[in-house]
């Protein structure tokens, strides 16, 4: 029997979903995992190793032997499984999306879990927030924060006094260099240097869509 303290809902099957999915398998804290997407009823991905059906089990095992964790409802039904999840992690790229059902964890009193994978790096003085996800071999330096429900893909460096405001995405290779402000919501492309003074975010007229641009280096 598993610990309710130790059980796990992703909200999204979709693609980070599944690699979201994988980061937690590979942490080994949680004991029961399953997902809410509002796919369920429409779709059975055995290839993204998810099962959609009602069925309130522990994590199964293909043919293959990879693991599958059940698709148990759409977004909608988050009240009715609080009772059986106290973490919730939602794997969605759009980041008013994202904040949306962030807040919905918190209004279901449950806590956004923060998924930090094996290979990464993150300084014990970095400031992590709830909800993140901090891929493969990404790097969080010295005095560094991360807020909440921001994704730091593989590969990336947010150096050391750095800020990266909610609901970004920090994408692979990209750097955020020392001492920058990255407002929320800005996603900052692959491969990328980012300064300060860049990216709309939050406060931007089209939240999640304004993009940090490309830089060779900052001045």
């Amino acid at each position: 029997m598993t610990s309710l303290g130790k059980n796990l809902l992703i909200l999204g099957a979709g693609q980070y979903g599944i690699m979201a999915k994988e980061i937690v398998e590979a942490m080994g804290v949680f004991e029961r995992i399953a997902f809410l997407d509002d796919s369920f009823g429409y779709c059975h991905c055995k290839q993204n190793a998810i099962i959609s059906d009602n069925a309130r089990h522990p994590e199964e095992q293909s043919d293959e032997g990879s693991s599958q964790v059940p698709l148990i409802g759409t977004f909608n039904d988050l009240p009715k499984f609080a009772t059986e999840f106290s973490y919730g992690f939602v794997a969605i790229g759009n980041p008013a999306l994202r904040r949306h059902l962030t807040e919905q964890l918190l209004q279901n009193n449950m806590t956004p879990a923060t998924l930090i994978h094996p290979t990464a790096y993150v300084s014990p003085s970095a400031q992590l927030g709830q909800g993140c996800c901090i891929e493969p071999n990404a790097t969080v330096q010295t005095w560094a924060t991360v807020k909440t429900a921001t994704f730091i893909a593989s590969g990336a460096v947010v150096r050391h006094n750095a800020v990266v405001g909610e609901y970004c995405h920090v994408d692979c290779n990209a750097v955020v260099e020392s001492l920058a402000i990255v407002p929320a919501g800005t996603k900052i492309p692959c491969n990328s240097v980012y300064c300060q003074e860049q990216g709309l975010g939050l406060e931007g007229h089209n939240f999640g869509t304004d993009f940090a641009p490309p830089k060779e280096g900052c001045p």
